[in-house]
């Protein structure tokens, strides 16, 4: 049974950061190019960042310069350390897992940025 689960999403001021985490379970994580979603209220779905199977990370345009991927193959997880938070960055964030078009979603964590 394949599992990604999301943690440390929150309520956090703009300008500060935050920090979130997706552990995998029931994959050869190190094989999966890992991705990071984000949903706000009535928008699409939007890719924040990724890092491929080789470590190679790659990032929106909105994210670049604030936001940090990676991953860590032997505890199969994957990270995005997010910097000078903005209120726009308001959103459910998805961790997402994917070789080839075989892909897993995670449940979703919120992150709130308000004053």
């Amino acid at each position: 049974q394949v599992q990604l689960v999301e943690s440390g999403g929150g309520l956090v001021q703009p300008g500060g950061s935050l920090r979130l985490s997706c552990a995998s379970s029931g994959i050869s994580f190190r094989l999966y190019a890992m991705n990071w979603y984000r949903q706000a209220p009535g928008k699409q779905r939007e890719l924040v960042a990724g890092i491929t199977s080789g470590g190679v990370p790659n990032y929106a345009d909105s994210s670049k310069g604030r936001f940090t991927v990676s991953r860590d193959n032997a505890k199969n997880t994957v990270s995005l350390q997010m910097n000078s938070l903005k209120l726009e960055d308001t959103a459910v964030y998805y961790c997402n897992a994917q070789l080839g078009l075989r892909g897993y979603w995670g449940q979703g964590t919120q992150v709130t940025v308000s004053s």
